[in-house]
């Protein structure tokens, strides 16, 4: 039979129900969650947002009730806005998350490169000057 639903594609959905509803029934005997703060709405739907688009619905759906974050997602446009994420055409093909840790690579190669400029400036390197042009050379 695990074999027949695995085959199907079926095992992991059923899985991940289990496993929702465990999280459910644990739920109704601990104490109840504090509300979620504004940081936690915004990173849960971060979260969401990245495991929609990589197909991670089993995943998705043990966060949602585990999590408290309500059913209806959060603007994008709002979200992004928040975070201070401009996107373009290309960016708002992916979730935020993305472009998010490209931009804090950017910057850190870029901080990379300022560091070695000013490293190279208190070692009074310049770069070598191109040769001197004679009058009559191209």
């Amino acid at each position: 039979l695990r074999d027949t639903l695995a085959a199907r594609g079926s095992l992991g959905q059923i899985q991940a129900r289990v496993r929702a509803e465990i999280f459910n029934a644990l739920e109704e005997t601990e104490d109840p969650k504090p509300p979620l703060s504004h940081e936690n709405l915004v990173i849960n739907e971060l979260i969401r947002e990245y495991l929609d688009y990589n197909h991670y619905k089993h995943t998705l759906a043990v966060l949602l009730p585990e999590t408290g974050q309500p059913p209806e997602r959060i603007n994008r446009t709002f979200l992004a806005q928040e975070l201070g994420v401009r996107e373009d055409t290309h960016s708002r093909q992916i979730p935020l998350l993305y472009s998010m840790v490209s931009r804090m690579q950017n910057e850190k190669g870029a901080s990379r490169r300022r560091e070695a400029a000013a490293d190279m400036g208190s070692t009074n390197y310049s770069p070598p000057k191109s040769p001197a042009k004679t009058p009559g050379t191209a």
